[in-house]
């Protein structure tokens, strides 16, 4: 009994001391990043956004490597320093907002945008989740010409995605003047850990989050900037794709050589991938490996390129998948012809193929120096 006891006194003791520990590091990071915010505040950007409820907006981006500091307050109305009750009540025209001072050097303000998106429902006029008013009602507010630009082009992205079978409504409204909300209303989340939690889950925020996004929520695909490509929901997917597009690309299945659509395509021009248009691979690193499919020595845009190991069919490959469209592609063998010695066997039915003198008109205009001065 003796011993039992000694062993339960032990375990609770070392659990304090975790505890404590745990507590000291946060403590320790919360004033490393205070630290950087105040050292270089005046020269980190700001985004601000509105998401509903600014304690559950605040911890979202919080919890984004690269932000340095979130604020909570209040933006869009007319009237100057106004109180939370003021604000709650919805005379003021004022929403719930958030400030966020974040790193370029870590992190865009495309893929703010991404994080935005995939916590809020952007088709809501009326509010958020059990939070209704036009106090509570999504907002993108852009402080400069480039973040109106990228938040409009993110906005068409998500609209076009199929995501959502009712129009998003969020607003992109000029950025005027940001008002400090009570201190109490500061990191919410974890000085009212308890409470804040209790708040959320009654909310129904992370429920509908959950079945829009599902898995994909907590993984940033752009919307905007260079990697302004995305998968579509999968009801989007079986209209637009052909029964072998589909197998092949979230199936991971594998067309027939030699039968099959650009095997032998000796035109110029840059393949995408079929599901989310993401530049892929290039004629100019095509050859004939008489294998049936399309072989590449290299990728065109290595950074939208996944490797993944492979231990189907007894054997272990390497398997090629899109970056933001997430599609099977196909696999990379060492047995390619120099100067990379890489063979990228794709099928066909994964990519769409864009001649180059179609480059401009689709979207791809970057792409057609690769062509020039070739007949």
């Amino acid at each position: 009994m003796k011993s039992m006891l000694l062993i339960v006194m032990i375990l609770i003791i070392g659990a304090f001391v975790v505890g404590f520990q745990l507590s000291n590091a946060n403590k320790m990071e919360d004033r490393e990043k205070k630290a950087l915010m105040g050292k270089n505040r005046k020269n980190l950007p700001t985004a601000t956004f509105a998401g509903g409820c600014f304690w559950c907006v605040e911890a979202d981006f919080e919890k984004v490597d690269g932000v340095v500091e979130v604020l909570s307050g209040y933006t869009g109305g007319h009237k100057d320093n106004p109180t939370y009750e003021e604000v709650s009540g919805g005379g003021t025209g004022h929403v719930e907002a958030v400030q966020v001072l974040y790193d370029p050097e870590k992190i865009s303000y495309g893929e703010l945008l991404d994080v935005f998106w995939r916590h809020v429902d952007p088709t809501d006029p009326d509010g958020q989740f059990v939070d209704r008013g036009s106090q509570y009602r999504t907002v993108i507010f852009y402080h400069d010409d480039e973040q109106r630009r990228l938040a409009e082009e993110s906005k068409s992205v998500l609209e076009e995605s199929g995501r959502f079978d009712k129009p998003v409504v969020t607003e992109i409204v000029m950025f005027t003047k940001f008002f400090r909300a009570e201190e109490y209303h500061q990191d919410y989340y974890k000085t009212h850990a308890l409470r804040y939690k209790y708040y959320r889950w009654n909310s129904g925020r992370d429920q509908f989050l959950k079945k829009v996004w599902g898995d994909e929520q907590q993984r940033i695909m752009s919307f905007s900037g260079t990697s302004k490509y995305m998968k579509p929901t999968d009801e989007v997917l079986r209209k637009k794709l052909t029964p072998l597009q589909y197998k092949v690309t979230q199936r991971e299945g594998t067309e027939p050589a030699f039968n099959n659509e650009y095997w032998d395509n000796k035109k110029e021009g840059i393949y995408v991938d079929i599901v989310s248009g993401e530049p892929l691979f290039s004629s100019v690193d095509k050859y004939a490996s008489g294998t049936g499919w399309p072989s590449f020595t290299k990728p065109l845009e290595p950074d939208n390129i996944v490797e993944k190991e492979d231990r189907g069919f007894f054997m272990v490959r390497t398997e090629v998948r899109s970056k933001y469209g997430d599609s099977h592609l196909g696999h990379v063998f060492p047995d390619g012809p120099p100067p990379t010695g890489l063979r990228y066997c794709i099928n066909s039915a994964a990519l769409r193929f864009i001649p180059k003198e179609d480059l401009e008109q689709e979207g791809y205009g970057e792409y057609g120096g690769l062509f020039s001065g070739k007949k």
